[in-house]
């Protein structure tokens, strides 16, 4: 079946987000260590981003590497940090060849040198790239995002920079990772679990949810489209009734 085909174009989700996830029991499941499942994620992420520029998606947000998974194994944390030095710099010439900006949100800071300079790199050389944005969200958490809001705010009202009666949602939202762009419209979660992790959770009040079993090293361009035809086939209300939706 040609799901792309089935797809609205004038109903597309501007913002998807994935949390990218069951890497380590795709591998485990093929009797592979986990880093196994790590490198042939790359595979997804490349077939992921460009269906989504291919259908006109403007930002396409993944769940990279969280605050939390610096606890995990040393070994598996080193080769997760060498494989983003190489997947950029690899990557490097299917974002340009396909006119995709690279950004990053998350705390950079915190990442190996190495890491961070190639992820840099990347972000530069395609800063002026207008068809679709790619965010990597590394060393990322949606709490650290919302204390650093606070204490940003909070830094310009003591330097009289901002009255507190201004501070709306708007200000707030220009004080995040991700100001200046759209809150994503649908949030994909691979591998079967029904969980948030701490992931923008300030951005997606209003998103659509969309879970699947698939394991990350699996998912293609066909299962993307089908979590956009999900979503395009439900009603997204904003607090309103069906009738004024209708309206």
């Amino acid at each position: 079946m040609d799901l792309k085909s089935e797809i609205d174009l004038d109903k597309l989700p501007q913002h998807i987000a994935i949390i990218m996830d069951g890497n380590g029991r795709w591998a485990k499941k093929h009797g592979k260590p986990r880093v196994f499942g790590h490198r042939n994620g790359v595979t997804s992420v490349r077939e992921v981003t460009e269906g989504a520029a291919e259908l006109g998606v403007k930002y396409l947000t993944l769940y990279a590497f969280s605050t939390e998974n610096w606890s995990r194994p040393a070994l598996e944390v080193t080769a997760l940090m060498a494989l983003l030095v190489d997947t950029v710099r690899k990557e490097l010439k299917t974002l340009t060849e396909n006119n995709i900006r690279l950004q990053a949100i998350g705390d950079l800071s915190k990442l190996p040198d190495r890491s961070r300079k190639a992820l840099l790199e990347g972000i530069e050389k395609t800063k002026h790239h207008t068809r679709m944005t790619l965010v990597l969200a590394l060393n990322y958490s949606a709490r650290w995002e919302i204390m650093q809001a606070v204490k940003n705010i909070a830094t310009q009202v003591e330097q009289k920079e901002l009255n507190t009666n201004a501070i709306d949602e708007q200000v707030f939202e220009n004080a995040l990772s991700t100001a200046g762009m759209p809150d994503p419209e649908l949030l994909i979660r691979t591998s079967g679990e029904t969980r948030i992790s701490n992931f923008l959770l300030w951005q997606i009040a209003y998103a659509e949810l969309y879970f699947t079993p698939i394991f990350w090293p699996e998912f293609r361009k066909q299962h993307l489209y089908e979590a956009i035809l999900n979503y395009q086939n439900r009603e997204r209300r904003f607090g309103k009734i069906s009738e004024q939706i209708e309206k």
